[in-house]
């Protein structure tokens, strides 16, 4: 897996007006980001309007959720958005999915959903799952076979959108092992190396001969030497002190220690698809040149 290359995204999803946003998509395109990707959340923008608008603004950068809430959506309609916008960002989309992050059930509650118990949500996540796969395979077969009247709405990429799924828990490790392409490991800002390596070893352990299939990501929460205040309060801990304990989330030093340490984690543990904090893109960037596509 060391042989995989490495692959960079920027987590962002705010903006002051909407010029904004389409400079932040540009700006991550010609720093060499492999994606952008959006959160699901009531504070951010619609991941699917902000998408759309990125799509509409870049030419090679690939977009994705980082991840839809499976709970606050119906399958079939996940897979009518994943079609629509694989469609109008010319097959540059890929589908990032969890069963519910941490504060979502709040949210939830303001929609009027029910959250649901943690087994019922990783249900969920695997009926959307099912159903965006079968929604493409039927939509590129009635194409294929000219059944539908008039233009027919299907996924540029086929089979479909390379599938992220988030996870920690066992059970949806072993769901993402068996359905995703993508898994970004759940492991928080607190984890530590060995944590990370634990959380690996598990998921090898899970997908057995599907391991080496698995493109494996894990989230930088911040880069370089000064971290801002604010970080504290979306870690929800002082990041000194997460430097101070190992904190494998937060990386330090020069761009080349940086890159240094993301080739020792790919070869040891065959993690190549780096996403980071979007506040962070103009740190990361020098690593990016050097690492991304190698």
């Amino acid at each position: 897996m060391a042989d995989r290359p490495f692959r960079f995204g920027i987590v962002a999803g705010l903006a002051a007006a909407g010029p904004t946003w389409a400079e932040t998509a540009r700006r991550a395109e010609n720093l060499g980001y492999d994606t952008l990707l959006v959160p699901d959340t009531l504070w951010t923008l619609s991941p699917w309007v902000a998408l759309g608008a990125a799509a509409a603004g870049t030419s090679t950068l690939r977009l994705g959720t980082f991840v839809l809430n499976a709970p606050l959506r119906t399958p079939a309609a996940v897979a009518h958005e994943t079609m629509s916008l694989d469609l109008v960002s010319g097959g540059r989309f890929e589908l990032g999915l969890g069963a519910g992050r941490h504060g979502a059930e709040a949210e939830a509650a303001r929609l009027g959903l029910r959250w649901g118990t943690p087994g019922e949500r990783v249900d969920q996540l695997a009926e959307t799952i099912r159903t965006v796969k079968e929604t493409l395979a039927k939509s590129a077969a009635d194409a294929a076979a000219g059944q539908a009247r008039g233009p027919v709405l299907r996924a540029v990429q086929q089979p479909g959108p390379p599938i992220m799924v988030a996870g920690a828990g066992r059970r949806l490790l072993t769901l993402a092992a068996r359905e995703a392409d993508i898994v970004a490991l759940g492991v928080p800002p607190t984890g530590t190396e060995y944590d990370l390596a634990t959380k690996v070893g598990e998921l090898r352990d899970v997908a057995g001969d599907r391991f080496d299939r698995l493109e494996i990501a894990y989230n930088l929460a911040a880069v370089g030497d000064e971290l801002p205040g604010w970080l504290a309060g979306q870690l929800g801990a002082d990041p000194a002190e997460l430097v101070r304990s190992g904190s494998a989330a937060i990386l330090r030093g020069t761009s080349t220690e940086v890159a240094d340490a993301l080739r020792r984690r790919r070869d040891a543990l065959g993690i190549s698809y780096i996403t980071v904090n979007g506040a962070f893109m103009d740190q990361l960037a020098p690593v990016v040149e050097a690492l991304a596509g190698r």
